[in-house]
């Protein structure tokens, strides 16, 4: 097992935060590390540089998702942990498709917090036991995921341009800046694309901007 000094805990709900903490404290020799937000979070990142990062999927700011995006671009060496209270099958293949080393249900994290981080450090992976049948079924190809859903020549011009800034991992409010048109318009558009691709679920749009980036230019 290589040795780890620092590991980020970032959770925007303080007790789960202090819960983890004190369950890792106690069992490793980690030097920990706390962020609120996804922005404190990515600061944490790259300043300080941990070795193991546990993200909450849906944080202000940024989610573990843009944080696990943008560190891959800038080829950040650091190993990533999701935690969610959702059991969505397109959000752990997403994970799954961008890297990301353990997948934890918040129902079972003091639990398995430990034994996902001693895989971690170990060069395996973990996900909580609960979907384990989602991995199965990924590994089997039996899953209809949003990616093989077509329909690009159904947008607009601004729909596309709109996803492609998407797939680049920018905010709505960044997309605004660059396109000099409101948030509000920006989330218009989104929801429009959205409706014309059959895309639900919370990251199922950036997933489908990422996977078919190259037909976006």
């Amino acid at each position: 097992m290589k040795e780890v000094n620092k590991l980020l805990i970032a959770d925007d709900h303080s007790l789960i935060r202090k819960g983890l903490k004190q369950v890792l404290e106690a069992e490793t020799a980690f030097t920990i590390l706390e962020a609120e937000n996804g922005e404190q979070a990515l600061d944490i990142i790259r300043n300080d540089k941990p070795e193991i990062a546990i993200l909450d999927i849906e944080m202000p700011e940024y989610t573990g998702f843009e944080i696990a995006q943008k560190v891959h671009k800038e080829s950040t060496p650091i190993d990533i942990i999701f935690l969610t209270m959702f059991k969505d099958e397109s959000m752990f293949n997403n994970a799954m498709d961008i890297g990301v080393k353990g997948y934890v249900l918040k129902e079972n994290t003091v639990s398995e917090i430990v034994q996902c981080v001693k895989a971690v450090l170990s060069g395996e992976y973990y996900l909580s036991p609960a979907i384990s049948q989602y991995l199965i079924r990924r590994n089997s190809g039996l899953m209809n995921e949003a990616s093989d859903k077509h329909g690009i020549n159904l947008l607009t011009d601004s729909e596309k341009k709109i996803l492609k800034l998407v797939s680049d991992m920018k905010t709505n409010q960044e997309i605004a800046k660059h396109l000099s048109i409101s948030s509000k318009t920006v989330k218009n558009h989104r929801n429009n694309i959205c409706n014309k691709l059959g895309l639900t679920g919370t990251h199922a749009l950036l997933k489908y901007a990422i996977q078919n980036e190259s037909n976006l230019d």
